[in-house]
């Protein structure tokens, strides 16, 4: 069994709201076929008028699981004003953004398992896969453009912030209204999907 956390830094003005944890299943999660040869489960967001289960998230995140057959191509518009990146699960694939140049024949984006994709902001994200298939995770997010302070599973804005975060853990004072949850971010962790 294997998973994946995705922890959303918050804003500071929701930073210290009550805590909460989505936890979601496999059968919780809807899938629809985008371009030809690729599909994606929605865990956030809304593609092609389907909404994921996990919403309410003040980031306004859209988080896909994607995955492209051999020899087939994507092309996934990211909303104006959020940034994003892909994480390759399985596979390979050339993750480029729109040419805007069509004699621009370089491409170094080759990219397989393990690797992070950071597109600019705006960008429409274009996938392209080889003889291999590939699966990934694509997300995207309103950036909060806001200082971060973080050390181990706490995110804060500042370093006082941070001090006073661990001083109410030692004290046992940090956790709020839910037990399985932190403050300053928010944890989504899918298992099995």
């Amino acid at each position: 069994m294997w998973g994946f956390q995705l922890w959303a830094n918050l804003p500071a003005s929701h930073k210290m709201m009550d805590p909460r944890y989505q936890d979601v299943t496999s059968n919780e999660i809807p899938e629809v076929t985008l371009d030809k040869g690729f599909r994606a489960k929605i865990i956030s967001g809304v593609v092609q008028g389907v909404k994921g289960p996990v919403q309410d998230i003040v980031i306004d995140p859209e988080y896909l699981d994607v995955s492209g057959a051999a020899e087939s191509s994507l092309s996934h518009p990211v909303k104006r004003g959020h940034t994003a990146f892909a994480y390759v699960v399985e596979g390979q694939g050339y993750f480029d953004v729109e040419r805007a140049n069509y004699f621009d024949f370089k491409r170094e984006c080759l990219m397989d398992a393990g690797h992070v994709i950071i597109f600019d902001e705006g960008d429409d994200v274009v996938i392209t896969t080889g003889e291999k298939p590939v699966r990934f995770f694509l997300v995207s997010g309103k950036p909060i453009k806001e200082p971060v302070a973080w050390y181990g599973p706490i995110v804060m804005n500042i370093q006082e912030e941070l001090r006073i975060a661990f001083e109410e853990y030692q004290n046992g004072t940090f956790i709020k209204h839910n037990s399985s949850s932190i403050r300053g971010s928010r944890a989504l962790e899918l298992d099995n999907f």
